[in-house]
This record gives structure tokens, sequence and C-alpha cells, in this order.
């Protein structure tokens, strides 16, 4: 490029010897040029800034010797937030024309905006050299001299580890500078060793568009988002690094264990999706992945207790849970699914002692729906609990319930038993075994128990019906009936 604009310099001025003007060895006329200006100027007034350039590089393009069209497509630029494109030409505009104080005045602004701070200081003393009184060029000036001091002292602070005066410091240096991609960098220094990466995010976003090449403000956000645990956000930022430079060995070691590390995490929650046990394993994998992070543990730690639950592993859940929970205390997932785990292994109390504590950090109404449910069960476990009558846990199945009702109902058969006294506990003891046996075999009324209502208590019956401990839940009692009775117990 260097080569053909030198060689383009020069046929333009063998022209310029022969007395050619410049704008009709591109093809463009004095009307033509003075049909651009004025076309760009009619659009830049309506708001259309696109339409704007287009005619002003026209025009550009026609008379590279007009100051003043340099400056006007400066002007576009500036309007459509193009500071740094704008600065070209307006130095262009002065080099043609070194009076020309509107353009030094508008590139003195912003070189201030961009903290460069001795070369705005030689801009609007130029402005001041031919217009001692131009008041905004020694406003300007001032607010120089006074981002020039204020630069000094934030990067004094900053050396002496005064982190927090040094922010105080940039906040005014920041406000006078805004395009000043150094300051910036520097508060986020200061909130990273401050401990708050998320304000040194914040301050590192819009320095990835104030630098050409940034590769190190997409590095360290990418860095900082993968340990706040944002690994997509994370995953972006490093893909931008690499797109400036792909063989950038920094940016492509952290693409690699962020690729990594994001891709066993939403194959995790896949699983967890199609509510798969395999998941366990994939977030197994994601605290071998990375050890070092400790949001990436405590988050697989979270979800294999979530897992756990729903496989109702009730043991394996309480202690993954448990960890989960001395590791994040105010977690209220990891206290609901610790109290899920609880209401499996029976443990009524301490579910609702766990879903009470998670409801003080997140007052949903599942949270609310859980404490309820667990309150329900504890109440009706002090009454009767067809789980323990028969000995069996919450997750056991049909085959098991049946087989632990066989079991039960041969024990406690009252004609085992002689004296009336005995016969009369085994009566009570053979009817709630019966009574366990029929709720946990029916869907429909193990569900209604599991969701903390008794299906056969008389309070929860249209007119009446069995439970209570006392009545059969076929509404037969066969030891009212005469005779013995005898069960037959099949074999499977």
């Amino acid at each position: 490029c260097a080569l053909i604009w030198d060689v383009a310099n020069k046929v333009l001025m063998y022209l310029e010897m022969k007395d050619w003007t410049p704008w009709r060895v591109l093809g463009a006329t004095h009307v033509e040029i003075e049909h651009h200006l004025e076309m760009g100027r009619k659009l830049l007034a309506a708001g259309q800034l696109a339409e704007a350039l287009s005619h002003y590089h026209s025009a550009v393009e026609g008379d590279s010797k007009n100051y003043l069209t340099y400056y006007k497509r400066a002007a576009v630029f500036l309007a459509m937030g193009k500071s740094k494109s704008a600065l070209p030409d307006l130095t262009k505009a002065i080099q043609l024309k070194p009076d020309f104080l509107a353009a030094r005045l508008q590139r003195g602004n912003i070189l201030l905006k961009q903290g460069n701070t001795q070369e705005a200081m030689e801009d609007f003393e130029a402005v001041l050299q031919r217009s001692p009184d131009h008041e905004e060029a020694q406003d300007q000036l001032m607010r120089a001299n006074e981002l020039e001091e204020l630069q000094e002292e934030a990067h004094a602070a900053y050396h002496q580890g005064d982190y927090s005066a040094t922010i105080s410091v940039l906040e005014r240096v920041i406000e006078i500078s805004p395009w000043d991609p150094e300051s910036r960098e520097l508060r986020a220094e200061c909130y990273i060793r401050m401990g708050d990466p998320q304000k040194a995010i914040q301050d590192l976003t819009p320095t990835t568009r104030l630098r050409n090449d940034n590769r190190a403000a997409y590095l360290k956000l990418s860095m900082l988002h993968y340990s706040q645990g944002e690994h997509h956000e994370s995953l972006n930022h490093i893909r931008e690094c690499l797109k400036l430079d792909q063989d950038d060995k920094d940016c492509f070691s952290q693409y690699k264990q962020v690729k990594k590390l994001s891709k066993q995490l939403d194959t995790a929650e896949e699983l967890i999706h199609m509510e798969r046990s395999e998941a366990i394993d994939k977030y197994e994998s994601v605290m071998k992945t990375e050890p070092n992070v400790l949001y990436y543990t405590n988050l697989a730690k979270e979800r294999i207790c979530y897992c756990l639950v729903k496989v109702r592993l009730a043991l394996d859940a309480i202690d993954v849970c448990s960890e989960a929970h001395q590791r994040d205390p105010r977690n209220a997932n990891v206290l609901r699914d610790r109290a899920e785990a609880y209401i499996l292994n029976q443990e009524y109390e301490k579910a609702v002692e766990d879903y009470q504590e998670a409801r003080e950090f997140d007052d949903t109404h599942e949270i609310r729906e859980g404490l309820e449910r667990a309150q329900k069960m504890l109440k009706i476990s002090r009454k009767r609990d067809y789980y323990k009558i028969l000995g069996v846990s919450r997750s056991a199945n049909k085959q098991e319930i049946i087989k632990a009702y066989r079991k039960l109902a041969q024990q406690w058969h009252p004609d085992n038993f002689q004296s009336e006294t005995e016969k009369k506990e085994a009566e009570k003891k053979f009817i709630d075994i019966a009574s366990a046996k029929e709720v946990l075999t029916d869907p429909e009324m193990r569900q209604k128990f599991d969701a903390g209502e008794d299906p056969l208590d008389p309070e929860n019956q249209q007119g009446g019906g069995g439970g209570g401990g006392s009545a059969w839940p076929f509404h037969f009692d066969p030891f009212q009936s005469g005779g013995s009775f005898h069960f037959k117990f099949h074999q499977n």
C-alpha cells in the first residue's frame, strides 16, 4: 500500500507540473466535486450519515488539496462516533492550512479525550497563539493541564499500592478522557487487586474498541469471565483475540482450556435435561479439568447433588449436598436439593429446616411449596409413615414393597399370637401393614402420599373412609368376619 501511495503521489506531482488538475485525473470536474460537497452537507443535516460520508469520500478523492473536504468528512466521522477515523482527516486539513483554528481545536478535543495530553496542549496553544482570547481553547488547555497532573497522581498512588485512591483519581481522569484505554486498564487492574472482577470487566470491555489490536484486553476479559463461571462469555472473548492473531500462544492456550470446559458443562446440562445419570460423570470430569477455580468445583458439587436426588440415592445425595452446602452456605438450590434428599431418607425435620433456611436466601414459589410439602410429611410421619411401616426407602419399587409387605404380614398376622392383648396389638399392626401396601402399590395414592397427603386419612376423605390407623382400606375387616383368616403368599 505504501508503494502504491508513493507511486500515485509521484504521478500527481508530474501531472501538476504539466498543469493538470487532480479532479481531471480522477474523472471529476469542479462542478461534480461541489455537488458531492453540497449533497454531503444536506445528508449530514438530515442525519443520513453513511450516505453523507460516501459523498465526502468522493469529494476528497476528487480534490485532495481542499482542506475543507477533509474537515467536513472528519465532522461526519465524529457524528458517527468514529473519532479515530476523524483524526487523520483533521491532521490533513491542518497540514494543508496550518492556521485553520477550527480543525486545531477539534483535533485537540479528540486528543484530550484520548488522554494524549501533550499533543492536545500543542493544538490548544496553537489556537491561543493566533487567538489569545479564545475561551474554549483556554478552558480545554486548563483541562489538559489538570489531566496531566491527575494521570501522574494516579500512577503514583498505584505504585504505592493504594488502589482505592488510584480508583478515586481515575474517576476524574476518565471523566476528562473517556476514550483513553490506558486509564480504564489501570482502573481495571485496581479492581482486580481489590477483588471486584465485575467492575474490572466493565472497564476492560470498552478498551477492546479503543485500541486497534487489544489482544491483551480480550485475554484478560476471557480469564475474568472464566473465573466468574461465565464460560460462554469467556469463550467469545478469547475467540476475538484469536481473530486478531490466530498464532497468539497465550490466547490459544486459554482457548483450549475454556473450550474443553465449556463443552463438558454444556454436555452435562444436556444430560440433566434428558434426565440421564451420566451427567454425574460429566461433572466429575469438570472438577478434574478445572480444579483451581472455586466456582466450577462448587457448581459441579451442586449439580451432582441435584442428580443424586433425581436418581433417588438419598444417602449419597445427602453427603454430596452437605459438602456443597459447606462450600456455598447461601446457595438455596443446594439446600432445596438436600431437603429433598432428607425427604427420600424420611428425615422430615431436617428437610423442613433446610427448606426454611433456603427460603431466607431465595423466597421463590418452588421453595415455599417444598417447605409446605416437607411440613405436611413431617406431620403425617408423626401419625403414620407407610414407608417406615414397611421398612422400605422412599425410592423402593413395587416389587420391593410387596416383598416387605408379605414378610411383615406373615410376622404380624393375629393368628400368630395367643393372648388377647397381643392379638389386638397385632391386629392394629397388621392393618397398618396392609394400609401401607395398599397406598404404596397404587401409583396415584403413592403420589399423593409423597406430596404430603395421606390418602387414607379420614380428614382427607369425602364422606369418611378408611385409614386413621384402625380402618381397613378395602372397607372390609377380616378380623370381624368370623373364624380364622389365613393369607397365602405367592412367590414371584
